[in-house]
């Protein structure tokens, strides 16, 4: 029996709605992003989810109860704290019968959003402008190509597809669905992975906000549905 990756990019963003480079920059969802959660709950709402991973950055983290927030399990996703001392000791739950009604969510900095450098928090139409439209389509969707003191596609995939091999494929090949809510970059590098495609090809790749994407995994094979 194969078990399903749900892959699933934040609603948009604050910045992304004033089309302003965000990266790292721990920006909130729009208005419009939260109802682009909403509408992306029924498409996977019938999908059982055994264990989520998020990145650090706020807008993954809005999305997921958003998305989830008429799941048909019923079952409430709840943030986990490993490693943050008394977060992580007081925030046991000591119910088995609760334990069962939750999905634990795991955030990871490995999943966050692409560093923009020294683009962060500038007007995307206005950097046009300054260092012309084919430079920066080079810096936003190229591989190799990296904004100034910023990372390239190739860097994000150098930490994203790490932690995607070592903490999420095993749940994966135990039988468990796993949803991902994170970032365009993040994503395109796991996706790239996923549909084997090449540096010209990923090239033309977009991530939707609020549009999953959802893949079967079976012994090491991966299927688009």
């Amino acid at each position: 029996m194969s078990s399903k990756l749900i892959l699933l990019r934040h609603g948009q963003s604050i910045w992304n709605k004033e089309n302003i480079f965000t990266g790292w920059v721990d920006i909130p969802m729009s208005e419009e992003g939260i109802q682009e959660c909403l509408k992306a709950g029924p498409k996977i709402e019938n999908i059982p989810i055994d264990i989520i991973f998020c990145s650090t950055l706020t807008r993954t983290q809005m999305t997921i109860p958003l998305a989830l927030l008429h799941h048909k399990s019923g079952k409430i996703p709840v943030f986990m704290h490993p490693g943050e001392g008394k977060f992580d000791e007081w925030s046991q739950i000591h119910s088995e019968e609760m334990k069962k009604k939750i999905i634990p969510v795991y955030s990871a900095w490995e999943l966050n959003e692409r560093m923009y450098g020294q683009l962060q928090g500038l007007n995307k139409a206005e950097t046009v402008k300054k260092f012309g439209a084919e430079q920066v389509q080079i810096w936003r969707r190229s591989f190799d190509g990296k904004p100034p003191e910023g990372e390239s596609l190739a860097m994000t995939a150098a930490r994203t597809l790490p932690y995607f091999q070592k903490r999420i494929v095993p749940h994966l090949e135990k039988g468990e669905n796993v949803l991902i809510s994170a970032h365009g970059n993040s994503l395109r590098a796991i996706v790239m992975h996923l549909d084997q495609l090449t540096k010209e090809e990923v090239v033309n790749l977009e991530i939707t906000t609020g549009e999953p994407l959802i893949y079967s995994y079976q012994k090491g094979h991966w299927k688009k549905e």
